[in-house]
Formats: C-alpha cells, sequence, structure tokens
C-alpha cells in the first residue's frame, strides 16, 4: 500500500514516495528527469517520511532508493526557495545558517529512526546525495555507482555532514582527501573505504537491497533497535557540536562572492576564479 506522506504535499509535487510493504517502508527518490536532484522541499518530504515510519509499528527495515539512472546527482539548482534573503549580509548568513540546521534536523530525525536503513544506490551519487546515503545504516551500490562531494570546487563548505560522516567511517585522512578535491570515486572504492558494504551489478541492486532489509526486519526488532542505537551512539559522540559548526561554515560560504562565483562558472562550464570573498 502507498502512505501520502501528508497533505502538504499536493499530488503530482512529490520529491519521495513511502510505500509500506510488510515489515518494510520503502522510501523512492522519485524525480528521474531531475536526476533526483535534492531542495528544500525534498528535505522537508524526507522529514514527513521519517515521522511516518517512527511510529508505524508495521515497520521493521528500511529501503531508501530511487527511480533512474542516478541515486541523486545533488542540489537541484532549479527548485524554487534556493536563495535565501536577508536585509543585510548579516541576516542573510544568519538566516542561511538556521536553514541548513533546519535541514539538518530533517536528515537527523531519517538517520535517526529506531529501524534500520538500508540504502540502494545507483550512478551519480553526488553532494547532497552522497549525504544522504552515508545516513544510511547499511549501503549497497551498483558497480555503476559514483560517489562525490563537489562542493568545495563551486566555492561552497559541505552542507549537511557527509564530510564528518566520512571521517566516522573511513578517517580523517580520506574525509579531507575527497572533500577537498571533490575526487569522484567508483562504487569498488567505496567499498574498499568501508563507505558501501557491497557492491553489485545494477540488474542486481534491487534484489540485493530487498534481501538485506527483509534479513533485518526477519530479526527481533527490539534487539534490532537496540544494536542500532548503541552503534549510533558510540559512532556519534561529538557529531553534533561538528554539525553546529557545519551550519555556520555553510552559511558564510553560501553568502559569499565565491560561491556566487563558483555557480556562476559551473552554469558557465568555465573555470571559476575564486578570490577568497
Amino acid at each position: 500500500m502507498i502512505d501520502t506522506l501528508d497533505r502538504s504535499v499536493p499530488e503530482g509535487t512529490e520529491r519521495l514516495t513511502l510505500r509500506v510493504e510488510d515489515d518494510l517502508a520503502v522510501v523512492t527518490l522519485c524525480r528521474p528527469d531531475k536526476l533526483n536532484g535534492w531542495s528544500w522541499e525534498a528535505s522537508r518530504q524526507l522529514g514527513l517520511a521519517a515521522d511516518r515510519i517512527r511510529f508505524d509499528e508495521r515497520v521493521r527495515a528500511v529501503l531508501l532508493r530511487a527511480e533512474g539512472r542516478a541515486f541523486c546527482a545533488g542540489i537541484d539548482v532549479t527548485a524554487p526557495g534556493g536563495d535565501i534573503t536577508g536585509r543585510s549580509a548579516a541576516e542573510r548568513t544568519e538566516n542561511y545558517a538556521e536553514g541548513v540546521r533546519w535541514v539538518h534536523e530533517r536528515f537527523a530525525a531519517f538517520a535517526r529512526l529506531p529501524q534500520p536503513v538500508v540504502a540502494a544506490v545507483q550512478g551519480y551519487c553526488l553532494g547532497f546525495g552522497f549525504e544522504l546515503a552515508l545516513m544510511a545504516d547499511i549501503r549497497i551500490a551498483a558497480d555503476d555507482a559514483v560517489f562525490a562531494l563537489p562542493e568545495t570546487g563551486i566555492g561552497v563548505a559541505v552542507d549537511a555532514g557527509g564530510d564528518l560522516r566520512i571521517a566516522r567511517e573511513a578517517g580523517a585522512g580520506w574525509a579531507k582527501y575527497l572533500a577537498l578535491t571533490g575526487r569522484r570515486i567508483d562504487a569498488a572504492t567505496a567499498e574498499r573505504l568501508g563507505l558501501v558494504q557491497r557492491v553489485t551489478t545494477p540488474g542486481e541492486l534491487a534484489g540485493a537491497a530487498r534481501e538485506t532489509a527483509e534479513a533485518i526486519a526477519a530479526r527481533a526488532p527490539l534487539a534490532v533497535r537496540a544494536v542500532k542505537r548503541n552503534i549510533d551512539t558510540f559512532a556519534d559522540q561529538g557529531l553534533a557540536a561538528a554539525l553546529d559548526r557545519t551550519a555556520l561554515a555553510a552559511a558564510l560560504t553560501l553568502t559569499s562572492e565565491d560561491a556566487r562565483e563558483g555557480y556562476a562558472a559551473s552554469a558557465a562550464r568555465r573555470p571559476p576564479r575564486f578570490e577568497g570573498r
């Protein structure tokens, strides 16, 4: 059956869908024509889905997947509401910081679900898409998956803590290497770093991810939730303070002249000319 996320998501404006199938909640990014590009509205709908899943007694595990040839290619720059304004530079920066913290809260509601989340990743998994995948408890990738954090190449900091989660999973050196260079890595490299737990062919991805989610759902629910909570508590020490710093860094860079230049250069397909302003 399909569970509507909320009456505030009119038909035709869905960024993701939620379907409960037996013991599984299946969350699907559903804008393949946009390569499932992320937006403020996508963050809002992710929070709605998390709220629905959390208290659904039917759900013992979550499967996160995407339609089309990409998992999520990053920010959808054509989405409405992408720019935050203010009466002054200081107010605009403050508004951006609050906006990023708001996104963090929606992502945290999903990442902290009591039910384990299994992500099935294919194609481009970039920027916000990579950060979303990193919030899953287990990641299974097709061998055509490509991962990257390209933010510094357009003049902004990593927004949602993806670099911090890479540091947690693969070490600070790899987090800096990927976030500072924007270098793309394939599924095999991501698996070697511990960022992906299994690699399959594209044709096998859906079945492998569902099989893993179903195996979790078949276990004792209270024990499964306790194990997830215990491991996350151990792994996430210090993450909350770091995310607060991340929100401010994101706001400062998003309101910078370098960011304006980075986006313009990207749209014009030319090298950016950053001046540190």
